[in-house]
């Protein structure tokens, strides 16, 4: 598959890891397609869909992958991490083993990826205040001890989707202009995988965002 190159200067990998049915496959239809599927069935197959957006005058595109269903069988593959620079960690606050898996999932990100990865941890569904089963306060907590980002989402209800990506999509620009992920080894990795830096020379920016989550 090739990639038009056309008039985006950027172009990251961001995946979507995290147990199965907690809402993966529709945060990443609420954000590039405002979409909300209440039927979804588990995914199927890899499954990729493409968002641009406006950086500092540059514009971005990111490739934001599914992970296919694969984690029912805990079989995501190497291949689906190669390239990737971002990475959203989703757990269903109403399920807490999903939130108890962060940690395996962050191992194989960890494993898998060997670049800078700007990493969020995601608490979705949190429309389900009601049979919340894991608390804001744990979340932060978890994300605060692994250097994580940490938001609350609603696919259903679109609270925080955009945002939540969006501030991964930033901090990954931001690592690229800050050249930890500028390397000639970097760019040749991800070329190999139709996932390319096509510009360098962005402004450095500095400083970093601070935790945000819905309290539902």
């Amino acid at each position: 598959m090739e990639e038009e190159v056309g008039g985006e200067e950027y172009l990251f990998k961001v995946v979507l890891i995290g147990d199965s049915a907690v809402g993966k496959s529709n945060l990443l239809s609420r954000f590039a397609r405002n979409e909300f599927d209440p039927n979804n069935k588990a995914t199927i197959g890899v499954e990729f869909l493409t968002q641009e957006l406006e950086i500092d005058g540059k514009m971005v595109k990111a490739q934001i992958w599914d992970t296919a269903g694969q984690e029912r069988f805990r079989a995501v593959t190497s291949a689906y991490y190669r390239g990737a620079v971002g990475a959203l960690i989703v757990y269903d606050i109403s399920r807490k083993t999903t939130f108890e898996s962060v940690k395996r999932w962050l191992d194989e990100l960890t494993t898998h990826c060997e670049t800078t990865v700007a990493r969020m941890l995601v608490g979705n569904k949190c429309d389900l205040e009601d049979i919340r089963d894991v608390s804001v306060e744990d979340g932060k907590s978890l994300a605060e001890e692994e250097g994580l980002f940490f938001m609350e989402t609603s696919a259903l209800n679109a609270t925080n989707v955009q945002t939540a990506f969006e501030m991964v999509i930033r901090e990954i620009y931001n690592n690229v202009s800050r050249k930890v992920l500028n390397s000639d080894s970097y760019k040749a990795e991800l070329s190999v995988n139709r996932v390319s830096l096509v510009k360098n020379g962005a402004d450095s920016r500095k400083g970093r965002m601070n935790l945000s989550c819905c309290a539902g």
